[in-house]
């Protein structure tokens, strides 16, 4: 399945079969109830809390990029900014400034994957 296409429950149950976990003990160890992780595997609830998504990068062992996936499919659901964002956005009035300007001068994708690409060679 595509990132594009996948949603956030989507995600999750490829992640726990990858694991061969049922989705009963996955609910378990979030300490969450099987019916609303039958929920959200149905793409029926996505208000996780960020303690449930703290655990579910332990308990299926996410990776970095898997993680920032499961973070845009959350704010895809929520239709909100992904979780890992809001506190580093808000505590810089620069990046704030820069996201402003960007969206009111409708910057192309071209000049952000310029601009990531520069930030990248930096490091």
């Amino acid at each position: 399945m595509s990132n594009k296409s996948m949603l956030f429950g989507d995600f999750i149950v490829e992640k726990r079969k990858n694991k061969k976990i049922s989705a009963r003990e996955l609910a378990k160890a979030l300490k969450i109830s099987p019916v609303y992780m039958c929920d959200i595997e149905k793409n029926r609830k996505f208000a996780v809390s960020d303690e449930v998504l703290d655990n579910l990068i332990q308990v299926l062992g996410l990776t970095e990029s898997e993680t920032e996936l499961m973070y845009d499919l959350v704010a895809i659901a929520r239709n909100t900014v992904s979780p890992d964002l809001p506190e580093y956005i808000m505590e810089n009035e620069l990046i704030r400034t820069a996201l402003r300007e960007a969206k009111k001068n409708q910057i192309p994708d071209e000049k952000w994957e310029k601009f990531i690409n520069e930030i990248i060679k930096e490091e």
